[in-house]
């Protein structure tokens, strides 16, 4: 016992809400929990999502046991298709998490290499000679979700998963204490705790209350409802099913994601929607107003989400109209306020009724507050913490909790991504920072943060970009009059003007009278230095410079 010593490495989901990835590692085996996406923030233009790096694992993928998924939201699971070509280990996944990832992979080609091992709560399975991991229930908002329970040489380690306490949800099981309380009966040597919503007093609440609130105000609505939520909120399909049932309406599920999701949790058994409550977007347009639901995706304002486009009249079945009732069945994930609130405007615009969360109790978190936590914690009573799945003030106000009920502050560990702690019986410290970056994913392109594309990029987003065409004979020599063209830097308006300016001051700089053959590169370096120093003093902004030779 005393030689052995236990990693842990987050590789993602410190300091940023998604691209969950956790990695626990002894001498001789490591085991990888969860593997998810971040989506896009402002300052990456142009990519689809972001990925863990997983180099460390690739370097000692002869050790990687297992990848364990806690449940199917795609910050938890998203990054699957995109590492298992390089990383191509067993998956470990409870019902609802395998049927998406078996989507995923199918998808993409995948499905018939993977390894995946469908887990059952209470089931253990052992990775390796020194780890063994137990899955139990928690309540979230997408079914199946779970913790992990895992032994190590040194103790059992829990991972909450994403969670909150709702001793009767209206979808799924309620986080089982009784199963945790014997899990922590022989003591918990460290526990990873959600952090989500760790600086929020009280408690998440109940989807009963959103049932119960979505019920009356559908009731209420005159015309159209929609209804905007998470695909994978499950739960709420079925509220809503129950509703347009007790008030005479019919089902319009939007969205690809949710018609698959739908799909899955019917086939499940997760959902109890007869057929003719359902109907298409398109057969739906011939019923009256006061006969419809639409459900679909857009809660968070993405551009290309269902009620996005409805917003902007550019869906090809609905569109919304004066006197429709739009339900936001969510909260804004940190970072998409700007997005929601610019949807809302919209909606409001085109004269429909916007119910969200700040008006009426229509969605309920899918994470533990502050007095959820306090109960998992005073139950575990761990030796040493460490809070996972937040941005760093969630991370910190989870310490502080902790410690307050018992945890030293000694044993108390706010990680970053990429920070390797390691514990051993007698001693706990960061001992080394290993790569843990964004690695961007923009169709089948590939790049890590010290790549030239989103460097790149950003310039070009920031200030534009500026084409110099320039004319060149065998010697190497500039030949005629150099032609400048942009793109997002100058008013076409102004363009022409200035854009003979820069070339006349290029013209004093270009050697044109040498008889030894001239270097491309040194052509290059020139003008960009020269432009790029014209357009600084006239413009004040920099764009990016791209010298363009033709052959004469």
């Amino acid at each position: 016992m005393a030689n052995e010593a236990l990693k842990v490495l987050p590789l993602g989901g410190l300091g940023e809400v998604g691209k969950n990835m956790m990695v626990l590692e002894t001498d001789e085996d490591i085991v990888v929990i969860d593997a998810g996406v971040l989506f896009p923030e402002d300052d990456m233009p142009g990519i689809d999502i972001v990925i863990p790096n997983i180099d460390y694992l690739v370097e000692n993928i002869d050790r990687v046991r297992a990848i364990l998924v806690t449940h199917g939201h795609e910050d938890h699971i998203g990054a699957l298709p995109h590492i298992l070509k390089t990383l191509p280990v067993p998956i470990y996944a409870p019902g609802m998490a395998m049927a998406l990832i078996r989507n995923k992979l199918r998808e993409r080609g995948l499905l018939r290499e993977a390894d995946l091992n469908l887990v059952k709560s209470g089931e253990q399975f052992r990775f390796g000679n020194t780890l063994e991991a137990e899955w139990f229930d928690v309540c979230h908002s997408i079914p199946d979700a779970m913790g992990i329970a895992l032994r190590t040489p040194l103790g059992t380690v829990v991972h909450t998963g994403d969670f909150r306490l709702d001793n009767d949800p209206t979808l799924g099981e309620p986080t089982d204490f009784a199963r945790m309380a014997e899990i922590a009966a022989d003591g918990v040597f460290l526990l990873m705790a959600d952090s989500t919503y760790a600086e929020n007093e009280g408690y998440s609440g109940s989807d009963r209350e959103v049932a119960r609130t979505l019920h009356e105000v559908i009731g209420n609505a005159e015309g159209r409802v929609l209804v905007a939520s998470f695909a994978s909120q499950i739960a709420r399909i079925q509220m809503v099913a129950d509703a347009a049932v007790a008030h005479g309406r019919r089902l319009a599920i939007v969205g690809r994601s949710m018609i698959n999701n739908l799909k899955i949790s019917r086939d499940l058994g997760h959902l109890n929607i007869r057929e003719e409550t359902l109907i298409s977007a398109r057969d739906a347009l011939g019923l009256p107003d006061h006969r419809v639901i639409y459900m679909n995706t857009g809660a968070q304002g993405e551009p290309q989400s269902a009620l996005a486009r409805m917003a902007a009249g550019t869906h090809n079945d609905v569109d919304i109209r004066d006197g429709d009732t739009v339900i936001i069945s969510a909260t804004p994930i940190p970072g998409n306020e700007t997005a929601v609130s610019n949807l809302i405007n919209d909606l409001v615009e085109q004269g429909a009724h916007v119910v969200t969360h700040n008006t009426r109790n229509v969605h309920v978190h899918g994470h533990a507050a502050r007095e959820e936590l306090r109960a998992v914690h005073n139950l575990l009573q761990p030796r040493h913490f460490v809070p996972i799945h937040g941005e760093y003030r969630m991370l910190r106000a989870h310490v502080d909790l902790a410690i307050e009920h018992g945890v030293h502050e000694d044993d108390a560990f706010l990680l970053q991504d990429g920070d390797v702690l390691r514990l051993t019986e007698d001693t706990a410290e960061v001992v080394e920072q290993i790569p843990a970056g964004h690695v961007f994913i923009h169709g089948h392109g590939v790049w890590d943060e010290h790549g030239n594309v989103i460097v790149e990029r950003r310039l070009l987003a920031r200030d534009g970009f500026v084409v110099v065409i320039l004319g060149r004979d065998s010697g190497g020599k500039v030949v005629g009059r150099p032609r400048i063209v942009s793109s997002g830097f100058v008013h076409y308006a102004e363009a022409d003007a200035l854009f003979e300016d820069a070339v006349d001051e290029l013209d004093t700089v270009l050697d044109r009278d040498s008889d030894t053959y001239i270097q491309w590169n040194e052509v290059e370096a020139t003008t960009k230095k020269t432009v790029g120093r014209f357009f600084s003093q006239r413009t004040r902004r920099r764009p990016t410079i791209i010298p363009v030779a033709f052959d004469v």
